[in-house]
């Protein structure tokens, strides 16, 4: 690992792995630690703009992707503004209506570049001034299939299967088994780079089951987390997601993560001090995962279930700062 600990001579080259908002927040703190950030970004939604897209061309779907690149956007007016235009929405009640400008403009540059999303995405990363690179965890569009139990439990002899992203996130209930289709789709060779080069992965925060457990159940990427030197750490949901993890605790969504790590090793968890009710079974969940649990406060001050950037880094740089 050459790039060593936050205040050394160089700073460490991270690769983060989630999707949507909760990739957006692990994003905003990791830029104010290095400028060498690869988002390793799930394509597997089926909803909203995004859906359409798939639905029609045959691309990767763009929210996500379109999402991590305005989080790397640069500093400056003309970043901060062309990454407020792709973020935007166009309203009316047409064709285009809902469409993000921004998954427009990606899947424009898609097809200008032959199919090839990773050119595009790095000519739109480029545009945008962007802090870091920004890759999808598959070069195929990729479809969510869920085993849900029903929420009551004269019921449960009921488990339905549940395709879809959307529908999966939305389905009430529990879900006891996640998997892919395809199984193993094929990876961007940056990718894989990138993960062999990193010092530290992160995963989450995000929606457990549909954009932070599937990186793990794509072979190639389990392969070369399970390979890599990179010491990997996890960032905790403030909160259950309804519909996905109602009734979660925190303890519960490192036992399902363990459940998932097929050979990656876990070094470190970070949780919000002021989120965590059963301290001692979260702390007996992470050491069962050979982990170290850091408890610190990672929320937005005004009490909203989001985290805070600032506060989120200084979590995560006081666990990258340690041998």
């Amino acid at each position: 690992m050459g790039a060593g600990p936050v205040g050394g001579a160089a700073a460490p080259r991270v690769v983060a792995f989630g999707g949507g908002h909760g990739l957006a927040a692990a994003l905003a703190a990791w830029r104010q630690l290095t400028p060498d950030v690869t988002a390793v970004v799930t394509v597997a939604d089926d909803g909203g703009s995004s859906g359409r897209i798939r639905r029609e061309l045959p691309v990767l779907p763009p929210g996500d992707l379109r999402m991590a690149l305005t989080a790397l956007a640069g500093p400056g007016e003309r970043e901060q503004e062309l990454a407020a235009l792709l973020q935007h929405r166009l309203g009316g009640s047409g064709g285009l209506a809902g469409h993000s400008v921004g998954n427009l403009l990606l899947t424009g540059l898609v097809e200008l570049h032959g199919g090839d999303t990773v050119r595009a995405l790095d000519a739109l990363a480029d545009l945008l001034g962007a802090c870091g690179r920004v890759l999808p965890m598959a070069d195929v569009p990729l479809d969510l299939v869920a085993r849900v139990e029903p929420v009551d439990r004269e019921d449960r002899a009921q488990v339905r299967t549940i395709r879809g992203q959307v529908a999966i996130a939305t389905t009430p209930g529990r879900v006891r088994e996640i998997r892919l289709s395809p199984a193993d789709p094929p990876v961007n060779p940056a990718v894989l780079e990138a993960i062999a080069a990193a010092d530290v992965v992160s995963l989450g925060p995000g929606s457990w089951y549909t954009s932070v457990l599937p990186h793990l159940l794509v072979p190639q990427l389990r392969a070369a987390l399970a390979a890599a030197a990179a010491k990997v750490v996890v960032v905790l949901n403030l909160e259950p997601q309804p519909g996905e993890t109602d009734g979660f605790s925190p303890e519960e969504h490192v036992t399902v993560l363990q459940a998932h790590l097929g050979g990656v090793a876990l070094h470190s968890v970070i949780a919000d001090a002021d989120s965590v009710v059963d301290r001692r079974g979260l702390l007996s969940a992470v050491r069962s995962c050979g982990a170290e649990l850091v408890l610190a406060p990672v929320a937005e001050l005004d009490g909203a279930p989001r985290h805070d950037p600032v506060r989120l880094s200084a979590a995560l740089a006081s666990v990258v700062g340690r041998r």
